[in-house]
């Protein structure tokens, strides 16, 4: 009998542990991933690659996806989970691809480079800075500045909500139409119920949760240390927000406790518990419960833009 009752829908992810053991092999494994054939010859997105700046002048990529038969200025900057360590998975492009078609909006996915070869500031400078080239370009990217939102999910959660504090401390004068957080990590410390009880659950857990932050973070002694846990930052005058929790994930109770913060910031929040649920549970993409969360952020968007 499993530990966790965990869907079956989620087999077999809902057994899989990760099989790194320090950062450095993490990184190893995350620098063999690449975005998959599909999405170049997608009969319903259009995907065009462009090099920007990011931070300190250095060139990373982002994938601009949009619908090819519908035509929007809605644009939703997104950052993929991956424990700062692994580029996005297949999942995070067919989600990305269902956001474009059905919210409809733009989807600017952001090529942050990875930890622990690059660490913090650098994952989450970079997000910054293509969220601003996005701004700064929005008129030859078809883009209605009034129109722009950020999501993330897992650590790219944690870089979403980093930069709209950036953003709002920065003075950059983006008005947000929302945050979409899914399964967020927004607390380094490490000191919620959900990691103290989740040391062992599939696809993600505490354990590998510490190992993520020591190759995340590398010094402490930074300035803007906050950015990489969100959690302790100020809460004030951030964008509205969709927040999604996992129930068997050691991550559950930042999610949770991030919503709850936002809103004793009077800030709107709308909060979805999915239950039977492990970390990047979407990964199954076919499964009923990944098919109503996506259907619940997308309508969420839809709302909102």
């Amino acid at each position: 009998m499993p530990k966790y009752p965990i869907s079956k829908e989620f087999f077999p992810f809902n057994h899989f542990k990760q099989p790194f053991k320090n950062p450095k092999m993490a990184g190893k494994m995350g620098e063999m991933m690449k975005p998959p054939k599909w999405i170049w010859r997608d009969k319903d997105i259009s995907v065009a690659k462009k090099n920007i700046k990011g931070y300190n002048g250095e060139t990373i990529e982002v994938f601009i996806m949009e619908p090819r038969h519908i035509k929007t200025e809605n644009c939703l900057v997104y950052y993929h989970g991956g424990g700062f360590f692994f580029e996005a998975a297949g999942s995070h492009y067919r989600n990305a691809k269902a956001y474009a078609l059905n919210a409809p909006c733009k989807v600017l996915f952001v090529q942050y480079r990875l930890a622990p070869k690059h660490p913090f500031p650098i994952p989450v400078e970079d997000s910054y800075e293509a969220l601003k080239w996005a701004y700064e370009n929005a008129e030859g990217l078809g883009i209605n500045k009034e129109k722009i939102a950020i999501g993330g999910d897992s650590a790219g959660g944690c870089l979403a909500a980093a930069v709209t504090q950036m953003v709002r401390d920065r003075g950059l004068d983006i008005n947000f139409k929302f945050q979409l957080l899914v399964y967020p990590f927004v607390d380094q410390s490490l000191s919620s119920e959900s990691n103290r009880k989740f040391t062992d659950t599939p696809m993600w857990n505490s354990t590998l949760s510490k190992c993520m932050i020591s190759g995340y973070i590398q010094n402490t002694d930074v300035e803007n240390f906050v950015y990489a846990s969100p959690i302790e930052g100020n809460c004030e005058d951030l964008p509205q927000a969709y927040v999604e929790t996992a129930e068997f994930d050691c991550l559950h109770d930042d999610g949770i406790n991030y919503a709850k913060k936002l809103q004793d910031a009077n800030i709107d929040v709308e909060l979805n518990e999915t239950k039977g649920t492990m970390h990047g549970f979407d990964i199954v993409q076919k499964a009923p419960t990944t098919k109503a969360a996506v259907a619940a952020r997308i309508e969420y968007m839809r709302r909102k833009f």
